[in-house]
């Protein structure tokens, strides 16, 4: 890990997210222990400001933390809360307790309901930070009715509300800035380790007497996954740079499309490599590329991120090179 933050949270989700406890929770149990032990660890306070009893890290000090959950698949919004709480503490609207999801995208207000088909994290988050029509709402999950989404395993589902559970809030930055750059870090995370599982496996398993990772082909294969998943860790660093524990919004489309466009290499390879062991229950390998592939789209694709910073480009006015050297490294046009 980078630095004590990271490692201590590395350690803590090494002994409390197991892949028992993420598969009890895709069986629809909270992961209210593992959830208790992260809130009293401090972690979700990480970029929360001093005068509201949080650490006031910088955006990069934290990434280490999101990283580790990625690595273990945790089963809360832990990327999301640290977001979050960093959003409302700089909206003088700090929040006490629970952890927080962020949806930017894909709930409507109806009638006197606010409703979405598949929120983030409905499963297992205390709140739902939601941006509808340029607003921005705390919704409680306490309050909510929740209905699974039918896709295996998912966190995420069907979630509506009652209005008058709904808190508005005024904030310093549109969510879906901070959606982007918790899945980049998320992803980056999780790739780490199916590459060390893909690693691991190669040297295990033994085929015309030596193990397959000796084999060119295989070897060629797991030298492509590991720059996806180096190229992702860039992407994710790149992603969690900013100013006052907020992402800068260009930096963190890039990272999460640069983190969405390695998902299906990284993931067809680990199963490829694998073979049919990879996709069997028991095995820990397809709970990680089940959730790459939800986080490869979740608050948008790499596609969704590619136009989003072309839009950006062309509306600057000057050439593609000024408008990254000013955008990029804030340094202004000579």
């Amino acid at each position: 890990m980078d630095n004590i933050f990271g490692d201590a949270a590395e350690r803590l989700f090494a002994q409390t997210c197991t892949p028992e406890v993420i598969r009890r929770t895709e069986q629809g149990q909270p992961p209210a222990a593992a959830w208790q032990a992260c809130e009293d660890a401090g972690f979700a306070d990480a970029l929360v400001l001093e005068a509201h009893g949080g650490a006031g890290l910088g955006l990069a000090d934290a990434l280490p933390v999101v990283l580790a959950a990625g690595r273990h698949l945790c089963p809360y919004p832990i990327a999301h809360t640290l977001l979050a709480r960093a959003w409302l503490s700089r909206a003088q609207r700090p929040q006490a307790a629970g952890s927080i999801a962020l949806a930017p995208h894909g709930l409507a207000i109806d009638g006197g309901r606010i409703a979405g088909v598949s929120v983030a994290w409905a499963r297992s988050a205390d709140y739902v930070l939601a941006g509808i029509g340029g607003q921005t709402w705390l919704l409680p999950m306490q309050a909510a009715r929740v209905e699974p989404n039918g896709v295996h395993g998912s966190l995420d589902g069907g979630a509506s509300w009652a209005l008058g559970d709904a808190e508005r809030i005024e904030g310093p930055a549109p969510l879906d800035t901070l959606a982007a750059a918790a899945y980049a870090g998320l992803i980056a995370g999780a790739m780490d380790r199916v590459l060390a599982m893909t690693l691991a496996y190669a040297n295990q398993r033994a085929q015309f007497g030596k193990p397959i990772g000796r084999f060119q082909a295989v070897q060629q294969q797991i030298s492509v996954m590991a720059e996806q998943v180096w190229a992702a860790r860039m992407a994710a660093e790149l992603a969690f740079q900013g100013d006052d524990g907020l992402p800068r919004p260009l930096l963190a489309a890039l990272g999460k499309a640069r983190a969405s466009q390695a998902v299906p290499q990284v993931a067809d390879i680990a199963h490829a490599v694998h073979g049919a062991i990879g996709v069997t229950e028991e095995y820990d390998l397809q709970l990680y590329t089940r959730r790459l592939r939800d986080w490869r789209l979740a608050a948008g694709s790499e596609a969704h991120w590619h136009e989003r910073i072309g839009a950006d480009a062309i509306a600057s006015g000057p050439d593609a090179l000024t408008y990254l050297r000013t955008a990029l490294y804030a340094r202004p046009a000579a």
